[in-house]
């Protein structure tokens, strides 16, 4: 039987450092672009070595920095899509740790735009194959409009396994800011007490929206003299997670974590750090390395790394086994 070719990593210049780390965990050589600007704006992205018959994972944090865009970020990576079939990959596989736009998947009101549909059928339209991102913000609804396969990964595992060790012998909570990050923070729950070997307890805050102005609620489950973990996929200014410490904290919680996948504003890190409320911050650098430049100085900050986490992904779909064990523990028992 016939070898099949070796398959390739590639990442545009925004997340350089992303597909450098995942390229040696693991073990997927790192394909050369061609990567020229030109003063108009224009660009141009020609991959250094031949792909044809390869399948190509292509790398890219959709963060808007202050090199480049969201916008500008989405393109390139369209347009090396493009250029790789052309080229005559046989498969492309994008590897997207923060997917823009996926917070906007469904109408609010009369005339909303779906843009995390238009965002899917502009990387349909590019002939990726197969997609991996982390911690949407809807993993049904990405589902539902994808017509390929998509993989979702998830932080929780990591988070459960930075935070077992401070809490092993302390009563403790889980909680979600809001309604819609329920099933979230259950899993984060679920998985928590496998390791701990016991109960946790769980609780949300209600939010209340009057004339355009979010509070939070009443705090709904028994946090009083317990360490409180707040789990949310995403924050940007900082405000859900700011009110829900807050409340969690009158309804008499003990200390209040929060943790979250990503942060691709540094302004929201800044007013969590500065907010009494919060003992701790847990996050990923999904965004890039721009966000450890911006970090506000402070000993309650962890950031955890996302490389290793899409390498184990990588390294698994090329071997041909299942992803389901990066979604149950970290690190995954049968780790490669």
């Amino acid at each position: 039987m016939r070898n099949l070719p070796t398959p390739l990593l590639s990442a545009l210049s925004e997340s350089e450092a992303l597909g450098l780390a995942i390229s040696r965990a693991a073990g997927v050589e790192l394909l050369p672009l061609e990567d020229r600007p030109f003063e108009s704006g224009e660009f141009k992205l020609r991959p250094l070595s031949s792909v044809r018959g390869r399948t190509v994972f292509v790398t890219q944090s959709l963060a808007g920095s202050a090199g480049a865009s969201v916008s500008q970020r989405l393109l390139r990576l369209l347009f090396l899509l493009f250029g790789l079939k052309d080229a005559g990959a046989a498969r492309t596989i994008a590897v997207l740790p923060y997917l823009a736009f996926a917070r906007k998947d469904r109408r609010t009101q009369l005339r909303d735009p779906v843009t995390m549909r238009y965002v899917v059928q502009l990387l349909e339209a590019a002939g990726v194959d197969h997609v991996i991102t982390l911690d949407v913000h809807s993993p049904a609804a990405l589902d539902n409009a994808f017509r390929i396969p998509i993989d979702h990964l998830s932080a929780i595992p990591m988070f459960v396994d930075q935070v077992v060790p401070s809490v092993a012998a302390a009563k403790i909570a889980i909680a979600s800011p809001d309604v819609g990050g329920v099933k979230r923070a259950q899993l984060f729950r679920e998985l928590l007490e496998r390791s701990l070997g016991h109960e946790v307890e769980f609780a949300f805050i209600e939010k209340r929206r009057v004339g355009g102005v979010v509070s939070s609620g009443r705090v709904v489950g028994e946090v009083a003299d317990r360490k409180v973990v707040v789990l949310d996929d995403l924050c940007a200014t900082g405000g859900t997670l700011i009110r829900a410490a807050t409340a969690l904290r009158e309804a008499g919680a003990r200390t209040v974590q929060v943790a979250f996948t990503h942060a691709p504003h540094a302004s929201g890190l800044a007013a969590l750090a500065a907010a009494p409320a919060i003992e701790g911050i847990m996050l990923t650098d999904s965004v890039g390395a721009t966000l450890s430049a911006e970090l506000p100085a402070s000993a309650r900050i962890k950031v955890l790394a996302v490389a290793p986490l899409l390498a184990q992904a990588v390294a698994r779909m090329v071997g041909g086994k299942s992803l389901a064990p990066l979604l149950e523990r970290w690190p995954p028992a049968d780790s490669t």
